[in-house]
């Protein structure tokens, strides 16, 4: 190998070196991102309101008293609709972060993304029922 070739392959690896150290910073930025998101929703009438943290869990549960119409088990439905919203939500954060971060096009945007919507399919809207 002649000495030209030996810088060459010397600038490839530095240059590979910096593509992988700046896309793992990306990564730990997108992972704290991710961390500090919620995802709200609410019902039709704002009487069920929901916000889920970044791991879709519920944060906060909100009922008025509108609530008290309600049988139940038509109640448990609901907010189950309503936190499933929220968590479509949250994914869709996500993926505006990815974008932002790592981009939606590399191998870690698209794992994240697809973490997220596997979880957290789109809900269906109770307006759409």
């Amino acid at each position: 190998m002649t000495l030209d070739g030996i810088d060459a392959s010397e600038e490839w690896l530095d240059s590979w070196a910096r593509q992988a150290n700046a896309q793992a910073a990306l990564s730990v930025e997108l992972s704290r991102r991710v961390a500090e998101l919620t995802g709200k929703a609410e019902g039709r009438d704002g009487a069920i309101r929901v916000t889920v943290g970044s791991a879709g869990q519920v944060e906060r549960l909100e009922l008025d008293d509108r609530v008290h119409e309600l049988s139940g088990p038509r109640l448990a439905d609901e907010i189950m609709t309503v936190m499933r919203r929220a968590q479509a939500s949250l994914s869709g954060r996500v993926a505006e972060e990815v974008q932002a971060t790592v981009g939606a096009d590399t191998e870690t945007g698209r794992a994240v993304i697809h973490s997220f919507d596997t979880r957290f399919p789109a809900a269906e809207r109770e307006e759409d029922k």
